[in-house]
């Protein structure tokens, strides 16, 4: 049994008017069911694109209630969706780190040694020390900053880091 031609949703005219006759309808009645928040226009619009997708299944007499549950569907989703986003939003990330008081302790600790080792280093051990480790300079750099060879800056920075590994070790 075959569908009559002027029942076939596909043909662009009938579908143009099922657009006329529906879309201001179903527009407000998502509106007024669940406000401008989730965007009506657009699921109204998402409800015609289903509807020209599926126009071979449905049949013309029940387009309106195809749409209108669709676009209901649609809806119920993204008001769904949006609560998830709300409740993830709310939740605040732990601030607890794995370090224990102990290691805090031992990390304080070391940090002073470092600080008194450094301050036992001559000048110059300590001038080219913390200009290749903590700024990260290489030899070359430090031996044109301080009008030195690359040599003395060799020997400075080996020799802080033999000085430092004693007195670290000894304290």
């Amino acid at each position: 049994m075959a569908k009559p031609l002027n029942d076939n949703i596909c043909e662009e005219q009938l579908f143009s008017s099922i657009f006329k006759k529906y879309s201001k309808d179903l527009h407000d009645f998502l509106y007024y069911k669940f406000g401008s928040q989730l965007n009506p226009q657009d699921k109204m619009q998402e409800a015609f694109v289903k509807l020209w997708e599926n126009c071979a299944k449905v049949p013309a007499n029940k387009a309106k209630s195809f749409l209108f549950t669709t676009a209901n569907n649609m809806m119920l989703n993204e008001y769904a969706h949006q609560k998830v986003v709300l409740k993830h939003r709310q939740i605040k990330p732990k601030h607890s780190t794995n370090l224990t008081p102990e290691f805090l302790l031992q990390e304080k600790q070391y940090q002073e040694k470092l600080e008194r080792a450094l301050a036992n280093l001559t000048d110059a051990q300590r001038v080219a020390f913390l200009m290749n480790r903590v700024e990260g300079k290489r030899f070359k750099e430090i031996a044109e900053l301080l009008g030195i060879s690359t040599k003395a800056v060799e020997k400075r920075i080996y020799g802080a880091l033999k000085k430092l590994r004693e007195d670290i070790d000894e304290l």
